[in-house]
């Protein structure tokens, strides 16, 4: 499907495989194997599978190559692999090109698997990880250096919503000769450009709003077909990392209504800080979409819009953060985000309860902090949901 179609048209037509009976939806091939018609073909097959020929599920399905060559298309890589969940993708692009010795560079804000996966899993094998602030160039500038292997950064970290310049870090990164991954998660495809932006290796936890509505966990590497097919498959294929035929499906039809809900999210984040803003029982509101955040600039020229999570921070820690979320009424209290329901979580008790009370004050996680995952119900309903929970808190 062609480029010059909106990212919206492609979430909807591209990458479809019909087989002869002609489904208007995409067909669901819940098989493990595949049958040959003669040893010849499977000797050949295991030599080079061509496009439409499959092995195994580990190794590719007619319904999760469907599902990668979409958003594969919608973000602008050459390929995709599809993982079994989001830290699979993310433990599995790092790992796949890492060894012992090679040194990688992270922006520090991190969600927490993300910070163990780094901290704990790769410097068990000898890699060298320096964290850095990733809003601050200057940092990332004096980590990355000859020989550093990759960089790692949420393009808006979990929780507390800092933007990291994906083209700048990039082209430091690239001086060095290092592999920029970015996880965007929180930007979706529907706001983020990154590979246009300089990013190598973009990184989806499909199971927020790919999926949208809390039904399947999935994720999925992007970037040149060289790295998706010589570094990425024969790691996930061996490891067993890769995502199922039904979850693939289920993640075809979240792509077909990804874009209607993320905009609306969008527009009901928008609305609800605007709301919120210098409301007396909050320290602080941060929403990148909103002038007051420190990088608004940045967020309008890389993002063009804020995204569907804001954060909100309590006056009274978190006896005042757990009034006000046992108080929420149309919202639910969960972990999850990007889903169609509004969720909320409390970041210092949940999410990130592992890290230290320095790395938490560091990073701005503080004891009033509430993540807020904006959904699709009518935002007049939800800012009333939410004043009234403040007037409990």
């Amino acid at each position: 499907m062609t480029k010059d179609l909106s990212k919206r048209t492609r979430a909807v037509h591209a990458g479809t495989r019909r087989s002869q009976y002609g489904e208007v939806s995409e067909a669901i091939f819940l098989t493990q194997g595949f049958v040959y018609d003669s040893a010849e073909a499977a000797e050949a097959r295991f030599i080079e599978a061509g496009p439409d020929e499959f092995i195994y599920a580990r190794y590719g399905n007619p319904t999760v190559a469907m599902f990668e060559e979409r958003i594969a298309s919608l973000e602008g890589a050459e390929d995709a692999f599809a993982t079994a969940s989001g830290m699979a993708a993310v433990s599995g692009a790092l790992t796949s090109m890492l060894r012992a010795g090679d040194h990688v560079v992270s922006s520090r804000a991190l969600f927490g698997s993300c910070l163990y996966v780094l901290e704990e899993v790769l410097t068990r094998y000898g890699v060298e990880v320096t964290f850095v602030d990733g809003t601050d160039l200057a940092q990332w500038e004096a980590a990355i250096r000859p020989g550093t292997k990759a960089v790692f950064f949420e393009s808006l970290s979990n929780p507390t919503l800092q933007v990291i310049d994906i083209a700048a870090v990039s082209a430091l990164a690239h001086k060095a000769g290092a592999t920029v991954l970015v996880d965007n998660v929180f930007a979706t495809p529907v706001w983020s450009d990154a590979i246009a932006q300089g990013a190598d290796v973009v990184i989806y936890s499909a199971t927020k709003h790919i999926d949208g509505q809390g039904r399947a966990l999935g994720g999925v590497i992007l970037g040149t077909r060289e790295f998706i097919r010589k570094t990425v498959e024969p790691y996930l294929k061996h490891t067993g990392g890769s995502m199922s035929p039904f979850t693939a499906w289920v993640m075809l039809k979240g792509l077909e209504t990804m874009d209607l809900r993320v905009r609306a999210q969008t527009a009901n984040a928008t609305a609800i800080a605007k709301a919120l803003q210098d409301h007396p029982k909050l320290r602080r509101i941060i929403y990148p979409g909103h002038p007051d955040h420190a990088q608004h600039d940045l967020v309008k020229r890389q993002m063009r819009e804020g995204g569907t999570v804001l954060s909100v921070d309590l006056h009274g820690g978190k006896e005042a953060a757990f009034r006000f979320l046992n108080a929420i009424s149309v919202g639910v209290i969960s972990n999850n985000l990007g889903d169609a329901k509004t969720i909320m979580t409390h970041p210092a008790t949940t999410t990130h309860q592992r890290l230290p009370e320095d790395q938490k004050e560091a990073l701005g996680i503080t004891p009033g902090l509430v993540r807020i995952s904006i959904g699709i119900e009518h935002e007049d309903d939800l800012i009333a949901d939410i004043l009234a929970a403040l007037d409990q808190a």
